[in-house]
């Protein structure tokens, strides 16, 4: 057993305190030598006590056993060791003393425990922590595992890995444990071999023009000599796939490719071959911006090709793709100027594409253009969606017109089928019709699964906010019955007194038959229509399509469940039918310079429009008699947007579509919405550094200003980006090191105050824990040497005893404490009292010894002639009379003669008479 104590330097405040105490000593001269002393002694006691305590002293109690940390490597390198190392494992335990404690520990990505300390011997059967492959951190590992060692004992860590450290630094985290009495050892372990092809570099041209060749240069690195493909794409679209013979070691090859295109471009590269030890390390991206002529998206509603060729006339570039043809990654978009929807239902565009488009107009300036039609704005389904967030109108026309009375009737199912993502998205849905109507419309909600549940009441929308909550609060049920929840819905709407009656059927399952066609043809007498949703394959389709046909609305089958919101908007505004403008009108051209030369001959007649709402920092162009917009733009982020509330085909847009100015009108309205942004004028650099990718970017001009940089993955996630200036000129942006196609835009403030765009593209590569490598033998033995560690070559190894000793650590400096109070108190009472309460104590016992041996039979005569004394008891004033009488005689008594003795004698008998006057 030993003491320990935390800060020793406290001692030196024993110095002041003997000076005190000497002081004391000497001043003292009221307290007699022999108190002065024992409290000189006391408070010298008391003191070091209190000291003592001060300086956080513990009693270290012996500990036996070894703790021992089993840290295993788990990263893709390792594949297939976790065999061997459970079985490492398993025999070290068994041989373990029963005082030995072990903990197993993961590392991968991170780490993670996979068995606390125990000192039971039933080891793990299988590794269950998900710690991530794609990188080996020792680091982690090895700080996890050492936090498990209890404080101030002793312990080791055996790790198993083959060295290969692709992320933090081992090395920094073993000198730690130095200091923790902590051994450090290591098993040699491999993952599986194989052979192996890597793509370890592909090159392309940042900049190009259209017509040139690119030159495209790719390093691939092999194991053995065997055959493979290169195959090599622009944007998702493949050209060019060759077979070609790789050799052991690095091998280069190098490809052409004439760009006839203009726009961002993504490179992809892919290597392909037999019998692959790894699939992540087989493609590289790279990026190229391609000047020439613009490029437009057109997407296409209904075929109408008129505005195409009216834009390719005027030398721009056109691309025609259908709703459901849209791109899914950014990389899809980018190639583009501008992307314009004519007349363009949501209900086939998924979440995902309307959120990567406004990703692509927000951050990195492409145009948008949204034109008119009946399957368009909120015809189209795009309240409240990405694409409503980016142009400068509103699809609720907000109470401008009198509108006819509407009632709503959703019918949704809530069985077990429609559980997570699709009730989550049709409570949602539902819950946004609701704002699109009005108060004094007529809603009601019914959910079923196998009976009706009214969620909320037929009857006028009174308070929004409440209604939507119940709508939201919807969870699952069990089965499918739809018959009886869509008659509870018709008879509901049938007594009602409304100019438009609605139903909308959303399910995802089926129901037995019955005699639907008599249930909507008796609500079709009553002005009721009813609109069918199915969700995926397992509805009954043809169940679905046939009551939308019967009940004169309209059917969607629908494979991408996040169109739902779209479809219950689309169809709340077409229940109403309120939003076409179609009486033949002549537009108001408002102020605008850029507008107004169009118009010097006069303005034609137009025929309808969709009726929207421009935002509030919008600029309104073009209007109606009823100052609805017809024409609206306005700047989202980077980019420009317009809103053209009519249609290209002239159904609507009437004499305009005729009108000599309409080509010029078009080529106007859709460069108009142009980046105005250049390729970066940036040397950069990817790296990584500690985890983490670092982008490196250098300008030729050593300018200090502002830089705002914002990267963007191919799905359209926002990356979390830190920007610092590190020299005139040089910045560093640091990210997180995913490897994946990111894009980047870059916003430079000048000292004018204007903002200048450049955009451009870099490639994460994949981890180099997928090249196939050798166990690192120098790294291992570094790291266990860094603490006088080895390689163990046996699992009985594991727990032979280690340097130093554990100790339990039990603090005392409350004891001492209480100690030292108790000791005060004695102090306190020794200088207020000293030692006569002592004395007379003692004194007290012997007399009282003395009494207790006096003879019995005197006792007990004396106790006679005392009870047979008479009691004379005496008033106040006789007894005063007496006292007066005694002191007279004594004043009368003749004093004896002098003799020798007689002093002596004389006060014995003052003392007798004295006694005797007491008793009587």
């Amino acid at each position: 057993m030993h003491i320990d104590v935390k800060y020793p330097i406290l001692f030196l405040l024993m110095i002041p305190v003997i000076f005190v105490l000497i002081l004391f000593y000497r001043k003292s001269n009221r307290i007699n030598s022999l108190e002065k002393k024992w409290i000189v002694l006391l408070r010298a006691f008391i003191f070091s006590l209190l000291i003592f305590a001060l300086t956080l002293p513990e009693m270290l109690l012996p500990i036996k056993g070894e703790n021992v940390i089993f840290l295993v490597d788990r990263s893709a390198s390792m594949k297939g060791s976790e065999e061997q190392i459970l079985t490492w494992i398993n025999k070290s335990v068994q041989s373990k003393n029963k005082m030995d404690s072990y903990a197993i520990v993961s590392t991968g990505n991170h780490a993670a425990v996979e068995q606390s300390l125990t000192k039971t011997g039933d080891p793990i059967q299988e590794f269950s922590t998900q710690v991530g492959g794609d990188n080996t951190n020792i680091e982690q590992g090895i700080q996890l595992a050492s936090a498990l060692i209890p404080n101030h004992q002793k312990g080791r860590i055996i790790l198993f890995s083959d060295g290969n450290e692709t992320n933090g630094k081992a090395i920094e985290a073993a000198k730690l444990l130095k200091h923790q009495n902590i051994e450090l050892d290591y098993v040699d372990v491999s993952g599986e071999s194989g052979s192996d092809v890597a793509l370890t570099e592909f090159k392309a041209p940042a900049s190009l023009y259209q017509g040139e060749k690119a030159q495209l240069k790719l390093i691939a690195n092999s194991t053995t000599n065997k055959a493979a493909t290169v195959r090599i794409s622009l944007n998702n679209r493949e050209i060019m796939k060759k077979q070609v013979e790789v050799n052991k070691g690095e091998n280069e090859f190098t490809f052409s490719h004439e760009v006839d295109e203009t726009g961002m471009f993504v490179y992809k590269a892919e290597i392909i071959a037999d019998d692959e030890a790894y699939l992540e390390n087989n493609e590289l991206f790279a990026v190229s911006n391609v000047k020439g002529i613009p490029k437009a998206l057109i997407v296409q509603g209904e075929g109408n090709e008129q505005l195409s060729n009216i834009l390719r006339s005027s030398n721009i570039q056109v691309d025609l793709l259908t709703a459901k043809q849209l791109p899914t990654t950014l990389s899809g978009y980018l190639p583009y100027q501008s992307i314009i929807f004519d007349n363009v239902d949501a209900t086939f565009i998924g979440e995902k594409q309307m959120k990567i488009i406004e990703k692509a107009v927000k951050e990195f300036g492409v145009g948008f253009v949204m034109t008119g039609g009946e399957n368009s704005f909120g015809l189209g389904g795009y309240f409240k969606t990405p694409i409503e967030k980016l142009l400068p109108v509103t699809m609720d026309i907000k109470g401008k017109k009198k509108m006819p009375t509407l009632g709503l009737v959703i019918v949704m199912d809530r069985s077990g089928s429609m559980s997570g993502q699709k009730l989550s998205l049709a409570k949602e849905a539902a819950a946004r019709s609701v704002e699109l109507m009005r108060e004094e419309d007529t809603l009601g909600f019914i959910a079923f699964d196998d009976r009706p549940w009214v969620i909320v009441e037929t009857e006028p929308i009174r308070d929004k906010k409440k209604v939507m909550k119940k709508i939201r609060s919807v969870t699952e049920g069990g089965g499918t019955e739809i018959y009886t929840s869509l008659k509870m819905a018709y008879d509901e709407l049938m007594p009602l007194k409304l100019q438009r009656k609605h139903i909308i059927l959303l399910t995802d399952g089926q129901s037995s038959n019955a005699d639907y066609e008599t249930l909507i043809e008796e609500g079709k007498k009553e002005n009721i229509t009813i609109s069918t949703v199915a969700l995926g394959q397992d509805a009954d389709i043809r169940l679905l399509e046939s009551l939308a046909e019967y009940g004169s609305g309209r059917f969607y089958n629908v494979t991408d469940s996040t169109v739902i919101p779209s479809i219950l908007s689309r169809e709340t505004v077409m229940a109403s039918r309120t939003y076409i403008e179609d009486n033949p009108f002549y537009p108001v051209i408002q102020p605008y310079p850029d507008w107004l030369k169009h118009f010097k001959n006069g303005v034609p007649q137009m025929n309808a429009y969709i009726a929207v709402t421009p935002k509030q920092t919008a600029q309104v162009s073009v209007v109606s008699e009823k100052e609805d917009p017809i024409l609206a733009e306005w700047q989202y982020g980077l980019g420009k947007t317009i809103a053209y509330t009519s249609d290209t085909s002239g159904k609507w847009a009437g004499d305009w579509a005729r009108w000599n100015e309409w080509p010029n009108f078009w080529s106007h309205l859709v460069t108009k919405t142009f980046p105005s942004y250049e390729n970066i004028p940036y040397d950069m650099r990817v790296t990584e550094e500690n985890g983490k990718t670092l982008l490196q970017l250098k300008s030729n001009e050593a300018a200090i200003l502002p830089l705002e940089a914002v990267v963007v993955s191919q799905s359209g996630n926002e990356m979390n980006v830190q920007t610092k200036m590190v020299a005139p000129g040089e910045y560093e942006l640091k990210m997180e090191d995913t490897p994946g196609m990111y894009f980047l835009m870059v916003k430079q403030h000048t000292g004018e105050e204007t903002e200048q765009a450049f955009q451009t593209g870099f490639t994460i590569p994949y981890s180099k824990e997928y090249l196939l490598k050798e166990v690192n033998q120098p790294f291992l033995k570094d790291l266990a040497g860094v603490v006088n560690g080895k390689e163990l070559e046996n699992e009985q190894a594991a727990f032979s005893p280690t340097i130093g000793e554990s100790y339990h650590r039990r603090p005392i400096a409350e004891w001492l404490l209480l100690t030292a109070f108790l000791v005060f108190f004695i102090e306190i009472a020794l200088r207020r009292f000293g030692f006569q309460p002592l004395i007379k104590l003692k004194n007290r016992n012997v007399k009282d010894k003395q009494e207790t041996t006096v003879n019995p039979i005197q006792t007990l005569i004396n106790t006679k002639k005392q009870k047979s004394k008479p009691k004379i008891v005496l008033n106040r004033r006789t007894e005063e009379k007496q006292t007066e009488k005694r002191h007279k005689e004594k004043k009368e008594e003749k004093p004896y003669p002098k003799t020798e003795g007689s002093d002596q004698e004389d006060r014995m008998q003052r003392l007798l008479n004295a006694k005797k006057g007491k008793r009587r």
